[in-house]
């Protein structure tokens, strides 16, 4: 008896790595204990949120026996907190955001998901350079679209500008960027950014319905070594942002985000008001009242990336020992290294068999790679040393 629907049990099947190799981590820690494991599998941001959190809270109880203090608001969120979101995202962009450009939503999740609801049809096209998050083309099929993967530069993982311009087709309705990138670190270049848009624009002449570009980013806050996370705003009129407090302000559980429709857009309230009226619609009706107060309450504060940057350099080490291929990754928390012998899966499977656990670049779309995020205690990286030498060895 089919108990499920046919599409959710295909999506079962070909779940993601991600948890296939967390739920493997929790095996192995079991019968081998916690220390003797080495697990970079998930991207869990891992410290502590920021001062401000705390005192968000503690100021947020004493304000909980106001009359509606978690009661309904406008699907877009709180008034007050759009404000304030309006300002700090206007800072980090570096153009002025109204507050009527933006709708609090639960996570990038519930921002992305809104977003395709309001402006997706059947058999639309959705573009993302490869490597990408693995969610995504779940995101595009609930939609009814489909995830068109075009491969980025191989080892740079910088944007194929010729590939994807030769990608689009009559039913390409938006590219996706993720920058910095989840899984390879990369941050997308500017000029590279100005090119793609000059490609979208040749296309848009000849079309009635715009491509946008979808902007991705939750991890625009952590770029390392000077690197510069271009704004897409002034570069793009069709651009949409989506990001969260998932990683800035280690508040993934409380699942706050945002959708923020570029301002210089002609239709941007009717842009807005579908993105709006999608974010009810498909259940999520309005992000967490409390979630958005202490959003706002925290806006401007963050963790100490300086932590996030000392462990890429500790992983950086242990990799260069070892004699693994790699580029250093410019953001986020992830390395991205190839995969010795060129089977992802089977060094993967390698790897496990030394208590090291890292996630197969083919469940992001780029075989031959694999995944390690740096998002785990400092101790964990220089222990796994040993697991990734002798890794490594069998493939000599």
């Amino acid at each position: 008896m089919q108990v499920i629907s046919s599409q959710i049990a295909g999506y079962m099947e070909r779940s993601s790595w991600i948890r296939k190799m967390f739920e493997e981590g929790i095996a192995l820690k079991k019968k081998y204990g916690e220390d003797a494991v080495c697990d970079f599998s998930l991207g869990n941001p891992d410290l502590p949120p920021p001062p401000a959190i705390k005192a968000g809270l503690l100021e947020l109880a004493e304000e909980a026996d106001k009359p509606f203090f978690m009661g309904y608001m406008p699907n877009f969120g709180y008034p007050d907190v759009r404000a304030k979101l309006a300002d700090a995202v206007s800072r980090e962009q570096g153009v002025d955001v109204p507050p009527e450009a933006l709708v609090i939503t639960c996570g990038a999740a519930g921002a992305l998901n809104s977003f395709f609801r309001a402006v997706l049809e059947p058999g639309d096209e959705v573009m993302t350079p490869a490597p990408f998050f693995v969610e995504y083309a779940f995101y595009c099929e609930n939609h009814g679209a489909k995830l068109t993967p075009v491969p980025a530069k191989p080892l740079t993982f910088q944007l194929d500008l010729e590939a994807m311009d030769k990608a689009i087709t009559d039913k390409t309705r938006v590219v996706m960027l993720n920058s910095p990138n989840n899984p390879s670190g990369a941050v997308y270049d500017k000029p590279s950014l100005e090119a793609l848009a000059a490609i979208l624009e040749k296309h848009n002449a000849k079309r009635e319905r715009p491509i946008y570009i979808l902007a991705d980013e939750p991890y625009r806050f952590l770029a390392f070594d000077g690197a510069v996370v271009p704004s897409l705003l002034p570069i793009y009129k069709y651009t949409v942002v989506c990001s969260s407090f998932s990683k800035n302000l280690s508040m993934a559980g409380e699942r706050i985000g945002y959708a923020l429709v570029n301002p210089a857009m002609e239709d941007m309230a009717t842009v807005v008001g579908g993105v709006t009226l999608a974010n009810r619609i498909l259940g999520f009706v309005n992000a967490p009242a409390l979630a958005q107060k202490l959003m706002a309450k925290a806006l401007g504060s963050g963790v100490d990336i300086s932590i996030y940057d000392r462990r890429r350099k500790a992983m950086a080490q242990v990799l260069d020992n070892a004699g693994y291929e790699y580029t250093m990754p410019k953001g986020a928390f992830y390395f991205f290294p190839k995969a010795p012998g060129g089977d992802d899966i089977k060094f993967c499977a390698a790897l496990t068999e030394e208590k090291v656990l890292a996630v197969p670049g083919s469940g992001f779309g780029y075989p031959g790679f694999f995944r390690l995020s740096f998002s785990v205690e400092d101790k964990i990286i220089p222990r796994s040393q040993p697991g990734f030498t002798a890794a490594m060895a069998k493939f000599k």
